[in-house]
Parts: C-alpha cells; structure tokens; sequence
C-alpha cells in the first residue's frame, strides 16, 4: 500500500481540494483508495457536506453520517481556529499519541492508497507542545505540499519546504494551486522551482470543482508515482 500525508503553508490553501482530486482520479481507474482527516475545526453538522471530510467522503462515494464522520474526522471541532484553540474553546485538548497511534494504525490496515490531510499548515499548533510538524515528524511519510499562487506564497512556501528538510523528512510532490488575483500560477511556479530544484513541482489551475481538472490531477499522479520510483 502506499501512504502520503497532505499538508500546506497555510489554512484555506486547497489541502482538500486536492486530496478529493486525487481521490476520484483513483477512484476512476479503479484503485483502492481512502482518506483521512483525523483533525477538523470550524465543523458544523448542519453543514457537513460542505465541510473537509464531508467533500472527502463525497469524493470517496461515501455517505456523510456520523459512523463514516467518526472515521475519516475523530477530532472534530466547532471554532474556526487552531486544533488547540478550537479544542480548549469546548474544553478539551487532543492526545497527541493517541492520534499519531490512530493514524499508524489506518496505515498498516489499508490496502491501496491512503491520504492522511493535516489540518492548516506545517507549524500548526496541535495542543501545547506539538505542532503538525511533529506529527509529520512521527508518521515519516512522503510529503503532498499545497501552496497557492498569491502574492507572498514564494516566501511561505520556500520557508515552509525548509522547516520540512531540516527535519530530512520527503516532499513527493509540492502542488501550487491556483488562487484568484493577478499573479500567475506558471510564473510562480517557476520561481519556486528555482529555489527548490529537489522536489517536483505541480500545478492546479484555478477550477470550481476537482471534476473541472481531471487533466491535471492525472497530471499530479503521475508525478507521485514517478518520485516514488
């Protein structure tokens, strides 16, 4: 089986977006494949189908109730903020060995392809101590960083691409999707690609559905696949 975990230089960056691309793409050519999004704030039941694990479980042609909620989502949280904020706000913490043991253990039993989707950014606080960083840290497994094409994305990103280095840990693939504005994705691209001459460089034009880019998440699996040759 084959396991990546989905991070970002930020929050609202695409992380779903492209994960539920990647998702139906395999999905279309009949391989085995499933998701998780272990950590999630600013959810509202009223409004799951429009939430990330409710788009994760649509895209894995699930149903969005509780018992498929509880699997793909165990760390839900109603406060748009981050995981350890969002979690003190209703009075709890998230264990952090119990989410690294509950991600390994989704490794181990699934068969095909797994995606496991942070939540936020890279330096994301999680509780007290740890960050998502240390939770990449603990899994150790290939990279899928999401950026965007806006102005001052160069700077996160190649700061972001950094951080993960220094902790010798693999990006598979850094995917800049398309954000709205005037800065084009190509030119973008090609600057981080200058900065950043290891690790492959993947586009995502801007689309209103992963449906409306199929093109180039065939693209985007074909990329994964070859680096992990």
């Amino acid at each position: 089986m084959t396991a990546y975990f989905v991070t970002a230089t930020g929050t609202d960056i695409g992380k779903t977006f492209v994960t539920a691309g990647l998702i139906r793409y395999l999905r279309a050519h009949k391989q085995k494949v499933s998701a998780l999004k272990p950590i999630v704030s600013g959810f509202n039941l009223v409004t799951a189908a429009l939430s990330d694990p409710g788009v994760l479980l649509e895209a894995l042609g699930e149903p969005i109730v509780p018992e498929t909620l509880d699997r793909v989502s165990p760390w839900r949280f109603a406060a748009p903020l981050s995981p350890d904020m969002a979690a003190a706000r209703e009075g709890k913490t998230i264990d952090f060995a119990t989410l690294v043991r509950h991600c390994r253990e989704a490794v181990t039993a699934h068969e095909g392809t797994l995606f496991i989707e942070g939540v936020g950014g890279v330096m994301v606080p999680l509780d007290g101590r740890h960050t998502v960083l240390d939770w990449i840290v603990e899994l150790g497994l290939p990279l899928i960083v999401v950026t965007g094409s806006y102005l001052g994305t160069i700077s996160h990103t190649l700061t972001a691409l950094d951080v993960l280095a220094r902790r010798n840990l693999r990006v598979t693939a850094l995917v800049v999707n398309e954000s709205s504005g005037d800065i084009l994705l190509d030119e973008t691209m090609a600057s981080i690609a200058r900065f950043a001459p290891n690790v492959a460089v993947a586009g995502l034009g801007r689309a209103k559905r992963p449906t409306d880019a199929v093109r180039d998440f065939a693209a985007l699996w074909r990329s994964l696949a070859k680096s992990g040759d």
